[in-house]
């Protein structure tokens, strides 16, 4: 008696089980592509590379400062006194940090600018991500990719997720490259 109340019980937990997992679709896309296929991005790559020539330029222009007054120094520097050379030599290291921390800060505010730049266009994306799943009964859809490793290792290939995404954001999807 006691093994039908226990094969009953087992039952019953994989019927409710296999009932949950009809319940449960997944999808997944790929951001990346999403993104780059946006039409905002075109301008965004000319506007980040604007920034980042005058970020460029503004380091050459003090590279190049910094190299004159080098030569300057190590053209008068046998006819200086110790004092003033080493006082030189003081004001050249500082101005080399400067020139150093200069260009660690242009690296930051590159990446501030970029991100800055992207964030409407990504949270447009991910809105439209949002709405499709909603729109389509999802319970989850997983990225492609997470830096360059995949994050799915299995799914059918007609699942459509992504083409759904670039339809709700009026963009045409580009035919598959075989």
């Amino acid at each position: 008696m006691k093994v039908k109340v226990v094969l009953s019980a087992i039952a019953l937990f994989c019927i409710g089980f296999v009932a949950q997992a009809q319940d449960l679709k997944i999808g997944y896309t790929n951001v990346e592509l999403i993104m780059d296929l946006m039409p905002e991005m075109e301008q965004i790559g000319a506007d980040i590379q604007d920034y980042q020539s005058q970020l460029q330029t503004n380091i050459q222009t003090k590279a190049q400062d910094f190299q004159r007054k080098v030569q300057a120094y190590e053209q008068s520097a046998q006819t200086m006194t110790e004092e003033a050379r080493n006082q030189k030599v003081n004001e050249l290291q500082k101005q080399q940090q400067e020139v150093q921390k200069y260009e660690q800060d242009a690296q930051t505010s590159y990446q501030r600018k970029l991100q800055e730049l992207l964030e409407p266009v990504q949270e447009k994306v991910f809105n439209a991500i949002n709405a499709v799943a909603a729109e389509n009964n999802y319970t989850h859809v997983f990225s492609e990719t997470a830096g360059n490793a995949p994050v799915l290792l299995y799914t059918r290939d007609d699942d459509k997720f992504t083409e759904l995404v670039l339809a709700k954001l009026g963009i045409e999807v580009p035919a598959r490259q075989q």
